[in-house]
């Protein structure tokens, strides 16, 4: 039994994956929404469109379980379309259209035109900075480029998201002052690559240009970097980091790895000296900056010398915030040519060495905040607590701060000051002073 079609039909976005992707469906649900559609976010609609993610197994695994799903309400008559944009069927398109024809159509990364089209609107340019925010009000994901240019060995992304595309300051410009305007505090600027922004405009990395005009922007008080790579990084935006107020003192830069042979095998472009120096170079210009990393455990080749050289390597860097992963085989990556050959078990034993490393050293860093005073933002209610980050905390990743709802009253999305009281593993507790 298939739907019958009555007036006017409401769009459901699905958003699968990163906080790029995330963008993604906010732009696609402004250009539905500004054509007249009514569109909404991971509820009952009509019309699905899922937005999915190919970067590894589990993700990919997911987004395909997620479009039989929907394929299947299809067939029951709960849905009237099934289309599927993204990363995954950018990467895969011929073998889903042959494995879930169901599907009504697959787009790619960068079709948004030719999905607006099916979905009977059109594609206005003009519109530069407009979408519809899926987070919370106080903060949003200013993805500042598009696609890759680095060659990394494990990695599928250029596959998927093509060459880096920069966006020009004047736009993200104009779509910072349009998401002050709504009510947004945070801005979270997202990349593949941060570090490369404003090679292809202007020939030189314009990371820090961006970050001073960026900081002019009223109503915006907190921006946060996300995805630095560490080759090349350029220098004066530490010193921006530093100087300016508004700029966090944080930094999400994925290293992956320490052992110098594995960090050449993946064509990371750097090695165990000079990623340490690097390191030493950030808290030396911003001391109180917190830096997150992402390691991946079971690379091709890893000895258990190299794993253990990379658990020394954490436990004597104490990261303020770290994120461990195993290595997933992917087509078409130059590292597929290797052999995949540290079995599955001790991959996921070495993250989960890595991440009771990591637990206890985050632990310690907590304790050492008991009795300090720090300016959080609040992001939730939930239970008996209000649920609030520091300035060196990312939404979804990093720590918390919870403040007892019992006998006091903070509102989402505003700032407070907050003493620390106590600690555990990845949660604070304080109250507000």
């Amino acid at each position: 039994m298939r739907t019958k079609s009555t007036g006017r039909k409401k769009i459901n976005i699905v958003t699968l994956g990163c906080s790029k992707n995330v963008v993604d469906s906010e732009v696609l649900m402004g250009q539905l929404k500004a054509n007249g559609k009514e569109v909404v976010h991971e509820e009952r609609g009509d019309v699905v469109v899922i937005n999915t993610c190919g970067f590894i197994d589990n993700a990919k695994q997911e987004s395909i379980d997620t479009i039989l799903d929907f394929v299947e309400a299809k067939n029951r008559g709960e849905v009237e379309k099934v289309f599927v944009t993204g990363c995954l069927s950018e990467r895969y398109k011929p073998d889903l259209e042959r494995e879930i024809p169901d599907v009504d159509q697959y787009f790619g990364t960068r079709d948004l035109p030719l999905l607006l089209k099916q979905l009977g609107a059109d594609y206005k340019h003009e519109l530069v900075g407009e979408r519809l925010t899926t987070t919370p009000r106080h903060y949003a994901y200013l993805k500042i480029s598009e696609g890759c240019d680095r060659p990394c060995s494990f990695c599928a992304i250029p596959l998927m998201r093509g060459k880096n595309i920069s966006v020009p300051i004047g736009n993200l410009m104009i779509e910072a002052q349009k998401l002050a305007k709504t009510g947004v505090k945070e801005l979270i600027l997202i990349a593949q690559d941060l570090t490369y922004y404003g090679l292809d405009l202007y020939k030189k990395r314009a990371l820090a240009d961006l970050l001073r005009e960026l900081v002019k922007v009223d109503g915006i008080e907190w921006i946060r970097l996300h995805y630095a790579f560490p080759t090349g990084f350029p220098e004066d935006v530490l010193d921006i980091i530093k100087n300016e107020k508004k700029v966090c003192n944080y930094i999400d830069i994925p290293l992956q790895h320490i052992n110098s042979d594995i960090l050449k095998a993946m064509k990371r472009g750097t090695s165990h000296e000079k990623t340490n120096a690097l390191l030493n170079k950030f808290r030396e210009k911003v001391p109180d900056m917190a830096i997150r990393t992402t390691l991946i455990c079971g690379f091709p080749g890893e000895s258990e010398e190299d794993f253990q050289e990379m658990k020394d390597w954490v436990r004597e860097q104490k990261f303020d915030r770290l994120g461990c992963f195993t290595y997933s085989h992917e087509e078409n990556t130059t590292a597929y040519e290797l052999q995949d050959d540290v079995p599955q078990e001790v991959k996921e034993k070495r993250v989960e060495e890595i991440m009771e490393l990591q637990s206890q050293i985050s632990w310690e860093k907590n304790q050492e905040k008991i009795g300090k005073v720090f300016r959080c933002i609040f992001d939730r209610k939930e239970g008996n607590y209000f649920v609030g980050r520091t300035e060196f905390d990312s939404p979804d990743v990093d720590n918390t701060v919870l403040v007892s709802a019992e006998n006091t009253y903070v509102s989402v999305g505003d700032f407070a000051d907050v003493k620390i009281i106590s600690a555990e593993e990845f949660d604070l507790y304080g109250e507000l002073v």
